[in-house]
């Protein structure tokens, strides 16, 4: 491989894997890649600055853009997409029915700007009558005690926010806070436990959330180091290029079910459903596709007071031929 060399963070999902194995290359770039689990290279990424493009945290990104410094500039791929409603968990014993419950009640955020929790916290003010700052917050580690502040946070004055030492998965078990906001189930949510899903059907509740809102919400956006970018600045035509055919490259390979890419017996099914239901650009690259929905969280990222500028869109992406796309 030639070109200039590039070290790259990415998690390990089929968007990436065309690229990692080398189906999918990047043009004059000779990419070294590095698989690692979510929170591990956001932690990595965050506090080492190790790679020199990076799947990234797309609510931190937006912090990172309000500070003076605007260490990243942003190549319009969303890495993940997740619709969340299926992420709230609560103690069944709480009396919990509907998010409006939630108003004085203490819900756990593992990571209060990731943007799970931005977005739960938007839909349930604009949807649900759920006050953004009506819960008590609780931060804290998901399955252990969180050792340090890896994700460096910032707390805005308007909420509530306390700090808890044991896990938040027990907790919630325990009834010592009564909801949960995660990117990831917790190891509490069991058959006939304590924990449970606060929509008993949140496909059901995510597609009403599709139908009224039209938004399927990112949750990484892929991001260069602003001094990688300004000495090479095509890097991000060619990042979207090549990002964009490994996401072509692993829709083809859950299409074809010669035999099966993952363990579920009817994973083409699902993808045909779900073009059906979400339209077959249903993950959306690009720019135009995404304006709507950046703003929405833009807005909601103000609305939090995590960021002070009234962003455009537009002014997430240094590379102004990317808007076209």
């Amino acid at each position: 491989m030639t070109g200039t060399k590039i070290k790259i963070g990415v998690s390990n999902c089929d968007r990436m894997r065309p690229l990692v194995d080398g189906t999918v290359t990047i043009k004059d770039v000779a990419a070294d890649f590095h698989l690692m689990p979510v929170q591990d290279l956001f932690n990595k990424q965050l506090t080492e600055h190790t790679f020199d493009c990076c799947e990234f945290p797309l609510a931190t990104y937006l912090r990172a853009l309000d500070t003076p410094e605007r260490p990243y500039v942003a190549v319009p791929i969303f890495p993940s997409r997740h619709f969340r409603l299926s992420c709230v968990f609560v103690n069944r014993n709480a009396g919990i029915k509907h998010p409006a419950d939630l108003a004085g009640r203490k819900v756990g955020i593992p990571v209060f700007d990731m943007a799970a929790a931005v977005w739960l916290r938007g839909i349930f003010e604009e949807y649900y009558s759920l006050d953004r700052t009506a819960p008590i917050y609780v931060t804290g580690g998901l399955e252990h005690a969180r050792v340090g502040d890896e994700h460096p946070q910032f707390y805005p004055d308007k909420f509530k926010v306390e700090r808890a030492t044991p896990s938040l998965s027990s907790m919630l078990d325990a009834g010592d806070i009564d909801c949960l906001y995660t990117a990831r189930a917790p190891s509490s949510f069991k058959p006939g436990g304590n924990v449970v899903r606060l929509f008993a059907d949140p496909q059901t509740e995510e597609m009403k959330y599709f139908e009224r809102s039209g938004i399927f919400p990112p949750m990484h956006i892929l991001c260069v180091k602003r001094s990688v970018y300004e000495r090479m600045p095509e890097v991000g035509q060619r990042l979207f290029a090549a990002f964009l055919e490994a996401q072509s490259v692993a829709r083809q390979r859950i299409y074809d079910s010669a035999a099966l890419s993952v363990m579920l017996p009817w994973l083409l099914e699902h993808l045909l459903r779900t073009e059906e239901l979400l339209g077959p650009d249903y993950w959306a690259a690009g720019f135009a596709r995404n304006r709507t929905t950046l703003a929405k969280v833009i807005q909601y990222m103000r609305d939090d007071a995590l960021i002070g500028t009234a962003f455009e869109p537009e002014d997430l992406f240094a590379d102004k031929t990317l808007l076209q796309t």
